[in-house]
C-alpha cells in the first residue's frame, strides 16, 4: 500500500480521540451541573462520571493503538 493512504488511515484514527476529548467535556459539565443542582448526591454523580470517562477514554486508546498498528505493521 502507499505510504500516503497508510498515514491518511493513520490520521483518520487518530481523530477518535477528539471525539472523546469532546464527550468526556460534555459529561463533565453536565456532571458539574448535576452536583450543583442536588450536592447530596455528588457521590454517586461522581462514580458514574469516572466510569463514563474511562470508557470515553479507552476508545481513545483503541484509536490510537488502531493508528500505531497501521503505522509500524501495515509497512
Amino acid at each position: 500500500m502507499s505510504s500516503t493512504l497508510l498515514a491518511i488511515g493513520a490520521g483518520i484514527a487518530v481523530l477518535c480521540g477528539l471525539g472523546a476529548g469532546i464527550g468526556i467535556g460534555i459529561a463533565t459539565g453536565h456532571a458539574a451541573d448535576a452536583v450543583a443542582r442536588q450536592p447530596e448526591a455528588s457521590g454517586k454523580i461522581t462514580s458514574l462520571l469516572i466510569l463514563g470517562c474511562t470508557l470515553a477514554e479507552a476508545t481513545a486508546i483503541y484509536g490510537l493503538v488502531v493508528a500505531l498498528l497501521i503505522l509500524f505493521v501495515l509497512k
